[in-house]
């Protein structure tokens, strides 16, 4: 039985990108949305410069008692997961809950929230014994990173299965990969699936400040992410999410859905080698891809575009443009790829999912987003990485990667609607 996976209903949330719209024309023009922290005070910090939401819960509809229980990640999912829902056309009333699922990717959980409570708890940190007089009916949920898929399913209404993945930076990647599988094998006909992470809060700038991953730099902040580029200092810590309907796709053909592309191929390794440290000949992200491509049906030379993971750290860079060699061969050279995180930063665990789904518009508008902030390229770093400026291209199958802390890295082969109604 061959069951195929297609994208049809998608909704994004990222810095500078209040809508999917608003996303897409921000990244397809090349614009920057990283700036200097507004949301606390951010002089104590080395790293100042983020990327975040301008996302109001009231005016995003969210009730005050969904407000009050959700963390702020938990709201960017169910938000999302709505408003993907009714992109995709489905009538819920017609749907079998039961082959409804949800997977959702988030590398840090709630931490918005896990802080605002502790704050309050310890009286500011004066009191190492905390009040449990004070403490928060909700504060399991804000523990319990399954709380977030559970705030989505019941948003959605799926009775199916429901599954965090939390592997770090691959996490928004990896949930849409195991949200395939659970079409492929039958378990669902439509599942909710994307990532979800709100980082920016003291603690967590903080923990990313002590092992100096993310950028100094704090003049020009809408500069501050360089994937690529010989000046690279380190990525810029962001917050966001994306959520997307996948459905089997006679079930989509069925009901004459519109197609953003079909999710063909994925693959994860890890690399075993230490926890931020990559090596740099990517055998790993190598066969990730390799094995994407397999189960795509895919030959190197069918990849018409690579979106890189691209955090702008000179290791990463390094790791992944060895990857792209090793498994694409001389067609990297030929091939356009450009790294999205230049203009909205990184975002965790919601950040693959947000990466497939620019992907997905990539293929439906035939545009490559540029790399933003490109401008004295890095001579290791020699494939063709798009700088500054969207490239018009045909494109009917994309590669989009993934690298985490820990030596999670990822692969999804993406085929446009052309080549999946074919």
């Amino acid at each position: 039985m061959n069951r195929r996976t297609v994208i049809t209903g998608m909704a994004v949330r990222t810095p500078g990108g209040g809508s999917t719209k608003e996303f897409w024309d921000l990244i397809s023009n090349g614009r920057s949305a990283t700036r200097v922290i507004t949301r606390f005070d951010p002089s104590p910090y080395r790293s100042q410069v983020v990327g975040e939401c301008d996302f109001d819960p009231q005016l995003e509809n969210l009730t005050p008692r969904e407000i009050r229980r959700m963390d702020r990640a938990a709201q960017f999912g169910v938000v999302c997961a709505r408003e993907a829902l009714a992109d995709s056309g489905l009538d819920t009333a017609d749907l079998d809950p039961a082959k409804v699922a949800v997977s959702v990717g988030s590398a840090i959980g709630s931490p918005t929230s896990l802080e605002h409570e502790y704050r309050i708890l310890s009286d500011g940190g004066r009191h190492w014994e905390v009040d449990e007089a004070y403490l928060s009916p909700h504060m399991f949920d804000f523990m319990v990173p399954s709380a977030i898929v559970k705030e989505v399913a019941w948003a959605v209404g799926a009775e199916g299965p429901a599954m965090m993945v939390s592997d770090g930076c691959t996490s928004g990647m990896d949930a849409i990969g195991h949200a395939r599988d659970l079409i492929t094998e039958g378990s669902a006909d439509i599942v909710v699936a994307g990532g979800t992470d709100a980082s920016i809060s003291p603690m967590v700038v903080a923990c990313f400040d002590a092992i100096k991953a993310t950028t100094p730099r704090i003049d020009e902040p809408e500069r501050a992410c360089r994937p690529f580029d010989r000046t690279r200092n380190g990525f810029v810590l962001a917050e966001g999410a994306a959520m997307l309907v996948l459905e089997e796709y006679e079930h989509a053909r069925r009901r004459g859905a519109r197609v953003y592309g079909e999710v063909a191929g994925y693959a994860t390794r890890c690399n075993a080698y230490h926890m931020t440290g990559l090596k740099t000949d990517g055998i790993e992200m190598a066969e990730a891809v390799r094995h994407a491509l397999d189960e795509a049906r895919a030959n190197p030379t069918d990849v018409d575009y690579i979106n890189a993971h691209g955090s702008g750290t000179t290791q990463n860079d390094r790791h992944e443009t060895a990857a792209f060699k090793r498994s694409l061969g001389e067609h990297a050279y030929r091939t356009p790829v450009s790294g999205i995180k230049s203009m909205i930063g990184h975002s965790l665990g919601a950040i693959g999912a947000i990466e497939i789904a620019a992907c997905a518009l990539a293929l439906v508008n035939d545009v490559v987003p540029p790399t933003a902030n490109l401008h004295e390229p890095d001579p290791e770093c020699d494939l063709d990485y798009v700088p500054l400026t969207a490239r018009e291209a045909r494109l009917d199958t994309v590669l989009s990667v993934g690298s985490g802390f820990g030596g999670f890295q990822s692969a999804v082969v993406l085929h446009g609607p052309r080549k999946a109604a074919a």
